[in-house]
């Protein structure tokens, strides 16, 4: 099968041969024609199976056949949960609508908006956005949603994960009833299904891969180790291994700048990436990553959620996510497009309920290994984590906490001249606060 054969216009099919593409991928292939046909589309897919041009590609060649509209507002609106999602999307429009006559646009917190708000009042017909800058700048009444014709919700796993359900609401009121919609998740969970139910009118649903399923490409590996002793093992890997390109995922904030300090200290050149961060420091950051400058990028999954690392060689879970479908996607990040990667995991006996989990969502059994002089201490506890960390809990936060504002940092920062109203209802885990 090829691009031409999907039905998609020549200069979308210039755009795609000029990055070197050839041949859709499987869900570009399952996606592609039911969005072209103008339906609602409900789109299982994991990370890097190229989801986003399987929606970025229809998108934009029903935008370039339909009739260009005076001071061209935004006819097509894609929300994505963070920022680096939102500009890997903008970036992939920009290059598919290079030979066309469309504008887009991203916005998103943690930025000045004033740069963004120029943007948007020279025109834009597709728009990009996170949900917290999106809602803010509606408020102020600069934005409007009136005229979009085509709804994109991507990662909608993450966005429910990340207390985002009250803003998509509050989006869908703002824009016309008759629209065509599309919902992108890596998962399809009962909760997706009645969110769709909610958005999506008589959907066509294509699905890549089996769900949960991971790349055959990644090898896999458990290194069962005393927890006090993980930041000690993780820089031997990295050292003995000679690794250039490591992403290292840790549950919280506190824990990532922690190991990236340890891993300075002992050599390595690492940065930190999460919610935290200003949106300057995660774009160096990130940019160092790719250039090899910064040889490891430590990380928290809503941080990493979007980021676009090419042929990425090795992931290591230094603490395994509690819930399992994570796994997925952090090890997800290797073993793109043919190429091989390896993900490892240091797994405490505090995370051997978590482990076990895993590897019956995964339906196989990691290999495990044991190094000398890194042993699991026989008497430790194999409770899972506590203090809030456990699976469905939900811990409160004092008001005004860091944490607090760092949650509203990854919606999109208030303005300085608009006020929004609290929100209600948490996350699904907070071990996962970004």
């Amino acid at each position: 099968m090829s691009f031409k054969s999907l039905g998609l216009s020549e200069a979308l099919l210039r755009a795609i041969s000029k990055k070197g593409y050839t041949t859709p991928s499987p869900i570009q292939a399952k996606a592609i024609p039911p969005v072209l046909e103008g339906k609602d589309v409900l789109a299982s897919a994991q990370t890097g199976t190229g989801k986003t041009a399987g929606f970025t590609l229809p998108l934009l060649h029903l935008l370039s056949q339909g009739q260009t509209l005076r001071r061209r507002p935004v006819r097509a609106l894609v929300l994505t949960p963070t920022r680096e999602l939102a500009a890997q999307v903008y970036a992939n429009v920009k290059e598919y609508s290079e030979f066309l006559d469309l504008r887009s646009a991203v916005i998103f917190g943690g930025v000045n908006q004033k740069p963004q708000i120029a943007r948007l009042q020279q025109g834009v017909d597709v728009l990009i956005a996170t949900p917290g800058r999106l809602l803010d700048l509606h408020g102020q009444g600069v934005l409007s949603l009136s005229k979009v014709e085509i709804f994109v919700l991507d990662e909608a796993d993450r966005m429910l994960d990340m207390g985002f359900l009250r803003d998509i609401e509050r989006v869908m009121k703002i824009m016309p009833e008759r629209r065509q919609n599309l919902m992108f998740s890596a998962t399809f969970s009962k909760d997706i299904r009645k969110l769709a139910n909610g958005i999506l009118k008589h959907p066509a649903q294509v699905e890549a891969t089996p769900e949960n399923s991971t790349v055959d490409a990644i090898s896999q590996k458990v290194y069962r180790v005393a927890k006090g002793k993980k930041t000690d093992l993780a820089i031997k890997l990295i050292s003995d291994g000679d690794w250039k390109q490591v992403l290292v995922f840790t549950r919280t904030k506190h824990g990532a700048n922690k190991l990236c300090k340890k891993m300075v200290s002992a050599g390595i050149t690492a940065a930190a990436i999460h919610g935290n961060k200003s949106q300057g420091a995660r774009t160096k950051a990130l940019a160092g990553f790719k250039n090899g400058s910064i040889r490891v990028l430590v990380a928290t999954d809503i941080a990493a959620r979007g980021l676009d690392i090419p042929l990425l060689p090795h992931v290591i879970n230094f603490e395994i996510p509690n819930i399992s479908e994570d796994y997925v996607h952090r090890i997800g990040r290797t073993g793109r497009a043919g190429a091989s990667g390896e993900a490892v995991s240091l797994v405490s006996a505090d995370e051997t309920t978590y482990l076990r989990d895993i590897q019956k969502l995964v339906g196989m059994k990691i290999p495990m290994e044991i190094i000398e002089g890194f042993e699991p201490d026989p008497n430790a506890s194999t409770e899972p984590i506590k203090q809030g960390q456990g699976r469905g809990k939900r811990q409160s936060k004092p008001k005004g906490s860091n944490s607090e504002k760092s949650s509203r940092n990854n919606r999109g920062a208030k303005s300085n001249n608009s006020r929004r109203p609290k929100r209600s209802g948490g996350r699904r885990s907070n071990d996962r606060r970004d």
